[in-house]
């Protein structure tokens, strides 16, 4: 590709397919043209949209559970009308005053199983939309960072040949990292962000172990932070870094 319009890329660095030496080019045109930022952060936002729209299906098994239910339900015989004589009390055998119940309960059955379906589709449901409104919420933030007036780059290169960008925004007071060609962590462990606080490492969020390439708001303010940290730490993270920083990133001035 040719740099001889940075304009055009503004779209091809939010989906980080832009080589080093094009990356390099264009986030020096990104630190002068607040446009360009403008349209990275609509793109960012607009994918990380996209990233969400997923649909979930049903257990194979919730099928198959319910028909067979229904299947060890007798229907109910035709209901006739019997004359009882005036003089003779009803009679009732044993059967009869059984099957009524075994009914009921072969009902109760098939109705606590698809009251189950019903319940286990709502939580899903909201799950989805909570998830959704989370994700929606992040996009924004990762947007306004990006968009910011006085939004400031800087890039590094971390182990394995990946490469880690750190967007940061004093007047948002948030920064935004992102990743590419990151390998996965060990089995059991997760990639772990940290705020730099002059020496003091303090948590902002976990990398998704799943993602070679990813981009995410870091939990909490930038406040008096100087630069950030990845380490590995075990899966759920820690509160506390227990290995040294396999990158550290200093935040632009």
């Amino acid at each position: 590709m040719s740099m001889s319009d940075p304009h055009t890329f503004a779209g091809a660095y939010a989906l980080d397919a832009l080589d080093d030496d094009e990356r390099t080019a264009f986030e020096a045109h990104l630190a002068t043209c607040s446009e360009c930022r403008q349209e990275v952060a609509e793109f960012v936002s607009t994918a990380g949209r996209l990233a969400f729209a997923a649909s979930s299906a049903p257990p194979p098994a919730l099928k198959h559970s319910v028909l067979r239910q229904i299947s060890q339900v007798r229907q109910e015989p035709p209901r006739t009308v019997r004359e009882t004589p005036v003089a003779q009390a009803p009679q009732r055998s044993p059967r009869g005053s059984l099957w009524p119940r075994r009914l009921a309960l072969a009902a109760c059955l098939v109705a606590a199983s698809l009251g189950g379906v019903a319940t286990w589709q709502h939580q899903e449901a909201r799950q989805a939309r909570e998830q959704a409104h989370r994700a929606e919420a992040s996009a924004d933030q990762v947007a306004e960072v990006l968009a910011a007036g006085d939004a400031r780059t800087h890039t590094a290169s971390l182990p394995g040949g990946a490469r880690g960008t750190v967007v940061t925004s004093a007047s948002q007071n948030r920064a935004v990292f992102t990743v590419s060609g990151l390998d996965a962590p060990p089995e059991g462990k997760v990639y772990e962000l940290w705020f730099n606080d002059k020496g003091t490492m303090r948590p902002a969020g976990l990398l998704d172990r799943d993602q070679s390439t990813q981009i995410t708001l870091m939990d909490g303010t930038i406040d008096q932070a100087d630069g950030m940290g990845i380490t590995i730490e075990p899966s759920g993270g820690s509160k506390t870094p227990t290995l040294p920083p396999v990158g550290l990133i200093e935040f632009p001035a």
